[in-house]
């Protein structure tokens, strides 16, 4: 899931930077987590495509690329969204 989470996003924000985190391993036994994980992530992301967006502006446009992994298998997604300047 961490992979395919990166691909659409390498795909959707060409971004400069981008980490994503499995935190799954951090919720165990709590609301959404699932025997296997990779349900949890952390995504950390530098794209040029964010400058002169609102925080909330960035985080839709990150669930709008991962919308199908949302519905899926992700229950939780946490965002740091800069720009290169910010980076």
């Amino acid at each position: 899931m961490a992979e395919r989470i990166a691909n659409k996003l390498e795909q959707a924000l060409a971004p400069q930077h981008l980490n994503v985190i499995d935190e799954s391993h951090q919720h165990q036994g709590h609301g959404g987590w699932r025997e296997g994980g990779e349900t949890h992530f952390r995504v950390e992301i530098v794209a040029a495509a964010f400058a002169g967006k609102s925080r909330l502006d960035r985080h839709r446009l990150v669930n709008v690329a991962l919308a199908q992994e949302l519905a899926e298998r992700v229950h939780a997604l946490a965002i740091v969204a800069r720009t290169p300047d910010e980076g």
